[in-house]
């Protein structure tokens, strides 16, 4: 039987590989050439800068959700969980890149962010 500890410990080390990932996706895109030509594009009228700090916030949440996961509450952490998780997988998928290394690092993403939300979604709290 799963403790309380042992569900904790098991989001924040997913919400880690999630992170990993998201960082090592943003450096090997950053060795494509035209990468900030294309993202001047994707932003249309909006200011490069105002879409990177859209993006900071969203990698600053997945962040803190790895100390959060292991501190939080039962109910406040299920939940927590579940809604960030979602917005995180709209983050990763909304702003996604046609190449394959983005694809297939979004896509470790997705289902680790998947993951994260299933065990969230079933667990239920043992320590009353």
């Amino acid at each position: 039987m799963k403790t309380m500890k042992d569900t904790k410990t098991l989001l924040s080390t997913l919400w880690i590989v999630v992170m990993i990932n998201m960082l090592k996706a943003d450096i090997l895109s950053l060795y494509i050439p035209g990468t900030l030509d294309e993202l001047a594009k994707f932003a249309g009228e909006t200011p490069i800068t105002q879409l990177m700090l859209g993006g900071a916030i969203m990698m600053e949440i997945s962040i803190i959700m790895i100390f959060l996961s292991g501190i939080l509450k039962y109910k406040a952490n299920r939940w927590a969980n579940i809604i960030v998780g979602i917005m995180t997988i709209l983050f990763v998928v909304g702003g996604g890149s046609p190449y394959p290394h983005y694809i297939f690092i979004a896509t470790i993403e997705v289902l680790c962010l998947l993951l994260i939300i299933g065990i969230a979604w079933k667990w239920r709290n043992t320590e009353g």
